[in-house]
């Protein structure tokens, strides 16, 4: 029951319909999970091909990832959490620093790669009940077992963690981001 009220306020956002109290834990995870889909797919698709190899230079930004390996990076750590859940291997590599397949490379790849990578967990998703939140299931990170919840709940919070520096880059290269239009 402790880990089914965690998961009601991971997705508090999502509680305000009329509805929520028919919600299952499924369909609360799965809105979280659409809001920041909402929020990350309009950017990568309003980013100019020009500007996907973007990264700042200026002030302490060495090595930081450009803006197409942040959109690549999201999809693979979703791909890799999705696949978790599931009981699956992922269905893609993770690359370098989990940046994802370098083979896929231009703007209309990646935001591909993003979208597919968001449809795979929401069918992770999908798999959530009260019952088997609390389950352990093997980390995708090498770090043994962790609870269901606790990797369901990372899509959401992992991607809106480089969805604020992918805004900073958008913004960088004077693309104001969907969200704030």
């Amino acid at each position: 029951m402790k880990t089914f009220l965690v998961a009601a306020l991971f997705c508090a956002g999502t509680l305000l319909a009329a509805d929520a109290p028919s919600l299952t834990v499924a369909q609360m995870m799965d809105n979280g999970l659409k809001q920041v889909e909402g929020e990350v797919v309009p950017l990568a698709e309003a980013m100019p091909a020009d500007k996907y190899s973007f990264a700042p230079k200026d002030g302490e930004f060495k090595n930081v990832r450009t803006f197409a390996q942040q959109m690549k990076h999201i999809a693979t750590v979703n791909y890799a959490v999705a696949a978790a859940i599931l009981g699956e291997k992922s269905p893609v590599s993770a690359g370098k620093n989990e940046n994802g397949d370098d083979s896929i490379a231009s703007k209309d790849q990646i935001v591909k790669y993003l979208k597919d990578s968001f449809a795979y967990t929401h069918k992770a998703m999908a798999t959530l009940t009260a019952t088997n939140l609390t389950g352990l299931i093997n980390s995708p990170f090498g770090e043994g077992k962790a609870q269901r919840l606790s990797m369901a709940t990372v899509p959401a919070w992992h991607t809106f963690d480089h969805y604020g520096q992918a805004v900073v880059y958008a913004r960088m290269c004077s693309v104001v981001p969907p969200a704030s239009r």
